[in-house]
């Protein structure tokens, strides 16, 4: 990795029921607040928040969600490949993607590299509760984590919800990943958005930027913006408050765990990754259910409507609907075993601790 400038864009989707105009107005947007970020701060890499062509919550079927969106890469994403492209800058921007069979949705981010090419696609593998097709909402869950060699150093992609996972973000760590891209239209607490940033930043010695959505989706839903830049030792260099804006920093190796604390004359003495008890790891467990989960959790699902015709609406207005214990995707973990329970190929960055 080598030092460069990165921003968090944040930014409200267009009001009303989605259409193709809607998701057309979106996409010039992201491409606007794309040009006047780099114009403004000189980012190299320019994250924005998940779903930023739609809105989060997008207020219809999953198949008519299919039809307004593309493949990737697609004319969804086409017009921001362009800026990056005319700009000479990185951009991860998250969107719905279209998968083989209609109403096959994933929630996607894509990473686009300077000259417009796309280098990578995530799709979310921890969809939100209400969010996920089984329990009604409109999403499919990906299988794969993202990890691209860029000049600017490696980079992964978590989205949203996966934050809540240490897992995904510890596969991609372990697979060398130095910056991880949390574009995200958070549902919940701010508190919650900087805690899980800045855990997932701390436990892998990895910077995160995380682009939160801020205004009002096609249902209605309101989000708080506050994006974030955190360090690898949880600092937080740059947060935004709720408005459509951006925050910037810059990201030094130099720096990363030049200090114990930002700013202390103390030394960092231990590298998260590189000290893992592997011996120690009960791994049969790792990929498996939990024995026991919360008794009292709910699982939330999407708003079906009286006259049952599907709303793509979460109702938020039932409590705690998750289980982060029975919710985990399985099938991922135990594809990436050998990372969870392997050496990193990569520490970042590289310590050397005199005994």
């Amino acid at each position: 990795m080598r030092a460069f400038t990165a921003a968090a864009v944040q930014i409200a989707p267009a009001a009303g029921p989605l259409s193709p105009d809607a998701v057309k107005v979106n996409i010039g947007k992201c491409v606007d607040w794309l040009t006047r970020c780099v114009e403004a701060t000189g980012a190299e890499l320019v994250v924005l928040p998940e779903s930023a062509t739609t809105g989060f919550t997008p207020d219809c079927s999953p198949e008519e969600l299919w039809d307004l969106v593309s493949e990737l890469p697609g004319p969804v994403i086409s017009p921001i490949q362009a800026a990056a492209a005319t700009l000479g800058v990185h951009v991860c921007v998250g969107t719905y993607e279209r998968g083989q069979d209609r109403g096959v949705v994933y929630n996607s981010s894509a990473l686009i590299g300077p000259d417009g090419s796309l280098l990578g696609v995530y799709r979310k593998t921890h969809p939100f509760c209400g969010e996920i097709r089984a329990r009604g909402g409109w999403v499919t869950p990906g299988d794969e984590v993202c990890v691209v060699d860029t000049d600017l150093g490696r980079i992964g992609m978590i989205i949203c919800f996966d934050g809540d996972y240490p897992e995904v973000t510890r596969i991609q760590a372990v697979q060398g990943a130095e910056v991880i891209c949390r574009p995200s239209a958070l549902l919940r607490s701010a508190d919650i958005w900087e805690l899980t940033s800045r855990a997932r930043a701390y436990d892998n010695h990895v910077y995160v930027i995380g682009a939160n959505a801020t205004g009002v989706d096609p249902a209605g839903v309101l989000y708080f913006g506050n994006s974030h830049i955190v360090t690898p030792i949880a600092h937080i260099l740059a947060k935004a408050a709720s408005q459509e804006s951006w925050v910037s920093a810059r990201l030094d190796p130099e720096d990363a765990l030049a200090s114990l604390t930002a700013g202390s004359s103390v030394g960092q003495g231990f590298d998260h990754l590189a000290d893992r008890n592997l011996g120690g790891h009960t791994h049969d467990a790792l990929p498996q259910p939990s024995v026991v989960t919360n008794p009292g959790g709910r699982t939330l699902v999407a708003n079906g409507g009286s006259n049952g015709k599907f709303l793509g609406v979460i109702d938020l207005d039932v409590g705690q609907g998750f289980d982060h214990l029975a919710d985990r995707n399985l099938d991922l973990f135990r594809r990436y075993r050998a990372e969870l329970e392997g050496p990193a190929a990569s520490s970042f960055p590289h310590l050397i601790i005199n005994s």
